[in-house]
């Protein structure tokens, strides 16, 4: 991934709306879930969730599909895995890095 790229996908979720859709569209796993459904649970309106799911799909962290009358929104784990992977590129000069604790 370049640095352009993740500048990217870092600013379309560096917004509480969308950093909450993004996760639990990660939990969802491939299946991923409609966008009434998103609405429904994180009670965004519709039309702010429609900007916030196009901002996450252009920066690629997301896909959409249509079924029937839905749309259905799923995570891009392969972009996740490779900003994730860029973030930790040469993590600690190479030396091994003490553990991440979880809050």
């Amino acid at each position: 991934m370049d640095m352009k790229t993740a500048v990217q996908a870092l600013a379309a979720i560096a917004h509480e709306s969308r950093l909450t859709v993004y996760r639990l569209l990660v939990q969802a796993g491939p299946a991923g879930l409609s966008a009434g459904s998103l609405a429904e649970k994180t009670g965004i309106a519709p039309s702010s969730l429609s900007f916030h799911l196009k901002e996450l799909v252009h920066a690629g962290l997301l896909t959409s599909r249509q079924d029937g009358r839905f749309v259905i929104y799923a995570a891009q784990y392969d972009t996740m895995s490779d900003l994730l992977g860029y973030l930790t590129e040469n993590c600690c000069g190479g030396q091994s890095c003490a553990p991440v604790s979880k809050r």
